[in-house]
C-alpha cells in the first residue's frame, strides 16, 4: 500500500504565521506540563513541608539523567521524520515512526530498571541530606515506575510535533494536566500520602497521557500511522536514528550531569537552599518552555524546508525565529527579575527560603537572553542533520566550563550566588560560539545536495 502525505503549510506559508502557528501550541503544551510540575511542587511545599519540597526537587536531574538520554536518541528520529515528511516520502516515513516507538519502548524499560537500581547511590552522591532523603527516595522510586509510559508520551509527542502537528499534543497535555491537579488534590489533601501521593499523581497522568498518543498515532490514516504488528528496528533506520540521536543525547546526559554538580553543590548549603532552589526552578521552568518551544519550531520548520528542499526558508526561518525568541526571553527576564520574591511565597511561606530564591533569581534572569542563540542556532543545525558540532559545542562551552566553575571558582568564594553564577557565565561564552558557528554557514553547507548553493542571504553572512 502506498503510504500519503497530506498537504505541507510549513514549506509554502508565511514563514513568521507558520514559526507562530507550531509555536504556540507547543508553548500553551509546555505551560500546562509545567504548571503541573508547578501544582506538585506548591502542594508539597504548602501541605507537606519545605522537606518534602527539598525532597522532590533534588531528584529532579537524577531522572532527566536517564530520561534526556533516550529522549534525545528519539529526537534523531524527529528530524529525520520531519525531512521524510517534507520530502513526501511516505515509506520511509513509516519505516522511522516504527523504528522510533521501538526505541521509546526498549528505553522505558531500561530507565526504569536502571534507575530503580540506582536510585539510592544516585541521591547519596548528589549528598542529599538525610531528612529528606526518604521523601527524595519515595518520590523517585514511584517515578520510575511510570517510566516506559513516560518516554513513549514524550516520543509520540516528537512524531507529531515532526510532522507539523502541535495542536492535539496540546489537548492531551491540557486533560493530563487536570487529571494530575485533580489527583494531586485527592491523594495529598484527603487521602494525606503525602510525597507518594503526588509521585502516583504524576505517574497515572503519563500513563494517561501515553494512552491518548498511541491512540491518535493509530487512528490516522496519513503515513506517520503506528501499527502494533510494525514496530521494529529497521537497521539501516535505526542507524541514521543513532547518527542524529547519539550526539543529542549524550549532550542532554552530560548537560544534566553539570547540573546534578550544581545540584550537589547547593545541597551542601542545607535544607533552605535546596528548597528554595527547588521553588526558583519551577519559576525557571517557564522561561525555558518559552525557550523551549522556540527550539522545537525551529528544528520543525528547518528540517521540513530542509527536506522539501527550501534552503531560502530554511536560512530566513531560523532569523525570524531568533527575532521572536530574544524578544519573549528578554520580557520573561525582567518579569522574573523583579517580582521573584511574591511569585517564589506561592510556593512557601518560610522568608529564608525566599530571600534565596530572589538571590538566585537576580543571578540569572538578565542572562537568560545569551541562551537565546544557543537555543535557536542549535535547533535549526539539528533540523538540516547537523548534531555533532552543536553537541561538541555545547558539551565544552556549557557542561565543562560549569564543572570548572564549580570546582575552581566557587571554592574562592563559597555561597549560594556564587554557585548560581556558573549558569551566567557559560550562557555567554556558549553563546558567542554559537554566533560565529552560525554566521560561517558551514553547519548548511555541509548537508546540501550535491550541486545545490547556499542561499544568497547565507552567502553574504558567510
Amino acid at each position: 500500500m502506498t503510504e500519503t502525505i497530506q498537504k505541507n503549510e510549513i514549506v509554502e506559508g508565511v514563514i513568521w504565521k507558520q514559526l507562530l502557528l507550531f509555536f504556540f501550541p507547543i508553548l500553551i503544551g509546555s505551560f500546562f506540563q509545567q504548571l503541573y510540575n508547578t501544582v506538585d511542587t506548591i502542594i508539597v511545599g504548602q501541605y507537606v513541608g519545605k522537606e518534602a519540597l527539598a525532597g522532590v526537587g533534588a531528584t529532579g536531574n537524577v531522572v532527566n539523567l536517564w530520561l534526556g538520554f533516550f529522549i534525545g536518541l528519539a529526537g534523531g528520529a524527529s528530524v529525520i521524520i520531519s525531512h521524510f515528511y517534507g520530502a513526501r516520502d511516505g515509506e520511509a516515513l513509516s519505516k522511522a515512526v516504527h523504528t522510533s516507538m521501538a526505541l521509546s519502548l526498549a528505553g522505558g524499560v531500561v530507565i526504569m530498571v536502571i534507575g530503580l537500581a540506582t536510585a539510592r547511590v544516585s541521591l547519596e552522591i548528589l549528598d542529599v541530606a538525610e531528612d529528606v532523603m526518604d521523601e527524595a527516595m519515595t518520590y523517585i522510586q514511584v517515578f520510575y515506575c511510570g517510566m516506559v509510559a513516560t518516554v513513549i508520551y514524550n516520543v509520540g509527542t516528537g512524531i507529531l510535533r515532526a510532522i507539523g502537528d502541535s495542536k492535539r499534543p496540546l489537548y492531551i497535555l491540557i486533560a493530563c494536566c487536570v487529571v494530575n491537579i485533580i489527583l494531586d488534590l485527592l491523594f495529598v489533601v484527603v487521602f494525606h500520602w503525602d510525597v507518594f501521593g503526588v509521585a502516583l499523581a504524576t505517574v497515572i497522568s503519563q500513563v494517561v497521557s501515553a494512552g491518548l498518543i498511541m491512540a491518535i498515532l493509530m487512528r490516522t490514516t496519513d503515513a506517520y500511522r503506528v501499527e502494533l504488528r510494525k514496530i521494529r528496528f529497521h537497521g539501516g533506520m535505526l542507524r541514521r536514528i543513532m547518527r542524529l540521536g547519539l550526539p543529542t543525547g549524550m549532550q542532554s546526559v552530560l548537560y544534566t550531569i553539570s547540573n546534578l554538580v550544581i545540584q550537589a553543590a547547593v545541597n551542601s548549603f542545607g535544607t533552605d537552599a535546596m528548597a528554595s532552589w527547588s521553588a526558583i526552578s519551577r519559576i525557571d521552568g517557564f522561561v525555558w518552555l518559552i525557550m523551549g518551544a522556540f527550539g522545537v519550531s525551529v528544528t520543525t520548520f528547518v528540517g521540513q524546508n530542509y527536506g522539501a528542499g527550501r534552503y531560502d526558508r530554511v536560512l530566513r526561518g531560523t532569523h525570524v525565529c531568533l527575532a521572536m525568541t530574544t524578544g519573549a526571553i528578554l520580557t520573561l527576564s525582567a518579569l522574573e527579575f523583579f517580582f521573584a520574591g511574591p511569585i517564589l511565597r506561592i510556593f512557601t511561606g518560610d522568608e529564608a527560603v525566599v530571600a534565596l530564591g530572589v538571590t538566585f533569581a537576580r543571578v540569572w534572569a538578565p542572562a537568560y537572553v545569551a541562551y537565546v542563540f544557543i537555543e535557536v542556532f542549535s535547533g535549526a543545525a539539528r533540523g538540516v542533520g547537523e548534531a555533532l558540532t552543536p553537541m561538541i559545542i555545547t558539551i565544552f562551552g556549557v557542561c565543562v566550563l560549569r564543572l570548572v566553575w564549580i570546582w575552581c571558582a566557587v571554592p574562592l568564594h563559597r555561597t549560594p550566588s556564587m554557585v548560581a553564577a556558573s549558569y551566567p557565565v557559560t550562557w555567554g561564552i556558549t553563546g558567542t560560539v554559537f554566533i560565529i558557528y552560525h554566521l560561517r554557514m558551514n553547519w548548511l553547507r555541509r548537508h546540501l545536495p550535491a550541486g545545490a548553493q547556499l542561499p544568497s542571504r547565507a552567502k553574504k553572512l558567510a
